[in-house]
């Protein structure tokens, strides 16, 4: 994992310091989504957030569950935030979603 473009260094290097507890697996998908094309014009730490907000939201919350039962983006946003800071904690980050920080 040391190997890489300056930029991979630079996410692996945020993501410790913003996940340090964060289980190797869900470290990668993580990295991986963080380092996807569409994110590349962000700075590493704000790519980086983007892509656990958007990790945790729908690998491990029911956000997906809830709009397939036909709430609107923004209602199953509201029900997942508590579960999504719950996972932030355990994996050891400062930082918590509220709901004005949400990403898009």
């Amino acid at each position: 994992m040391a190997a890489g473009t300056k930029r991979q260094k630079e996410m692996r290097k945020a993501l410790r310091i913003l996940l340090p507890r964060v289980p190797m697996r869900d470290a990668e998908a993580i990295l991986a989504g963080a380092l996807a094309g569409h994110l590349r014009h962000l700075p590493p730490s704000i790519a980086l957030w983007q892509a656990t907000t958007s990790y945790i939201r729908h690998e491990l919350t029911e956000y997906d569950t809830l709009l397939e039962d036909g709430y609107d983006r923004d209602s199953a946003r509201f029900f997942v935030v508590d579960a999504m800071n719950d996972v932030l904690s355990n994996w050891g980050c400062n930082k918590i979603i509220a709901d004005a920080d949400e990403a898009p």
